[in-house]
C-alpha cells in the first residue's frame, strides 16, 4: 500500500502568547481534495506553513508522499502554493509566467514552454499564453496562478484562501472550476479556508480546526448532517442556538426548558444529565412553517409566532419568527416553490421541527 501524500504526525507550534497547533496527527491520501476548515486564528495558516517549510514544528513530523520533511527547506520540498495574493508577474507573458518555474529549474526554453502550454490547455486557458496577465479577468488569472504550481508536478498543491479577494459571482464559478480541475490533473489538493460554503462543495474530506485541533474530519455531507461537537454544528452551516435546561430524558432525546420557559425536545449528542445546562442547534430548513397547525407534521410539537422580518435571498430566502409564548427568535427557511413567498411582517405563523434533526450537546 502505498504513503498517502501527507502525513502529519503529533505536530506541535506554540507562540509565546498561545499554541496554535496542538498535538495535530492527519492523513492526506493521494489524488484527493481536502479542506481545513476553521475561523481566524484557529491555527490553519500556521499549519500550511509548516507543510510547506516556511515554519518548524516544535515537535512531531510532517511526512510527505513518505518522506519526513525535517530539515527540508520549502524549495525542495514537493510542494506548491497558490495564496489569495496571486503574485503574477505582469511584465511577463501568462506562458512566461506558467514557465516561471520551470525555467528556474533549468527546464530547456522549448521544452518549458511545451509544458506550460500543454497546462494551460487543462485549466481551460489555450491559446492564451501570449497574453499579458492584465488582459485576463480575475477568474482566468486565478487559473494561472494554479497552472504555474501545477505544471512544476508537486505532490501536494496548498491553496491560503485563493478565493478570497474575488468578488461574489466569480467566486461561485471558480469553486466549480476549482472542483472540475482537481478531479481531472489528480493532484492532491489541501485548501485551507474560514469560508464553510468553499470547504463543503470542493472537498472530499473537510477537517473543522478549533484552537489549534481538529474538532471533527469527515465528508462534508457527515460535517453537516451529523455534527459531533456543539462548535461544528455552531460553524457549519447555518444553525438556530437554543440554550435551556435538560427537563426530561427519553432514551435518544432530551426536553430542554429555555429560561422563559419554552420546551422543545431535540436529539442527544455526547453524554449530560437532568438539570444540566446544554445548547441545541436547529438549522432553517429543519423547520415547517406554516399558516395553520392542520398542515404541519401531526407526531412534532406546534409553536404559535410572529414574524418579525422577511429574509428575501431567493432561493435562500427565510423568515424571523419570534415564538409566542418565549420571544424567542428563530430564524425558518421558506419553501422553495415559493409558497409562502408573500408573508408580512406581523403575521401570525405556526412552526415545528423533527427533534432528531436537531443536535444537542453539552454547554461548554
Amino acid at each position: 500500500m502505498s504513503a498517502p501524500d501527507l502525513a502529519v504526525e503529533h505536530v506541535v507550534k506554540e507562540f509565546p502568547a498561545h499554541r496554535a497547533v496542538d498535538d495535530l496527527s492527519f492523513t492526506v491520501e493521494r489524488g484527493s481534495f481536502f479542506s481545513i476548515l476553521g475561523p481566524s486564528g484557529c491555527g490553519k495558516t500556521t499549519l500550511l506553513r509548516m507543510i510547506a517549510g516556511f515554519a518548524e514544528p516544535d515537535s512531531g513530523d510532517i511526512l510527505i508522499g513518505g518522506r519526513s520533511m525535517q530539515g527540508v527547506a520549502p524549495n525542495r520540498r514537493p510542494v506548491n502554493l497558490v495564496f489569495q495574493q496571486l503574485a503574477l508577474f505582469p511584465m511577463m507573458s501568462v506562458g512566461e509566467n506558467v514557465a516561471f518555474g520551470l525555467a528556474r529549474r533549468g527546464t530547456a526554453k522549448a521544452e518549458r514552454m511545451r509544458r506550460a502550454n500543454a497546462m494551460l490547455e487543462r485549466v481551460g486557458l489555450g491559446g492564451a499564453a501570449h497574453k499579458r496577465v492584465d488582459e485576463l479577468s480575475g477568474g482566468q488569472r486565478q487559473r494561472v496562478a494554479i497552472a504555474r504550481s501545477l505544471v512544476l508536478e508537486p505532490t501536494l498543491l496548498l491553496l491560503d484562501e485563493p478565493l478570497g479577494a474575488l468578488d461574489l459571482k466569480l467566486r461561485e464559478h471558480m469553486k466549480i472550476e476549482l472542483k472540475q480541475l482537481q478531479a481531472a490533473v489528480g493532484t492532491t489538493f489541501v485548501y485551507i479556508t474560514h469560508d464553510q460554503s468553499e470547504a463543503l462543495v470542493l472537498s472530499d474530506q473537510v477537517a473543522v480546526m478549533n484552537r489549534g485541533r481538529f474538532e471533527q474530519r469527515g465528508a462534508p455531507q457527515e460535517l453537516y448532517y451529523e455534527p459531533q461537537t456543539a462548535f461544528v454544528a455552531g460553524f457549519v452551516g447555518s444553525a438556530n442556538r437554543i440554550v435551556g435546561r435538560v427537563t426530561r430524558l427519553d432514551g435518544e432525546l432530551a426536553e430542554l426548558t429555555t429560561e422563559q420557559g419554552w420546551q422543545v425536545r431535540v436529539l442527544r449528542r455526547g453524554t449530560f444529565n437532568l438539570g444540566d445546562t446544554v445548547q441545541a442547534f436547529v438549522r432553517p430548513e429543519v423547520a415547517n412553517l406554516e399558516r395553520d397547525t392542520a398542515r404541519l407534521p401531526q407526531d412534532q410539537s406546534h409553536y404559535a409566532s410572529t414574524v418579525q422580518s422577511l429574509l428575501f435571498d431567493g432561493a435562500n430566502s427565510a423568515v424571523l419568527v419570534t415564538e409566542e409564548r418565549s420571544r424567542f427568535e428563530l430564524r425558518v427557511a421558506l419553501p422553495q416553490t415559493g409558497r409562502l413567498a408573500d408573508l408580512r411582517v406581523g403575521e401570525k405563523v405556526y412552526f415545528s421541527f423533527d427533534p432528531r434533526r436537531a443536535a444537542c450537546f453539552a454547554h461548554a
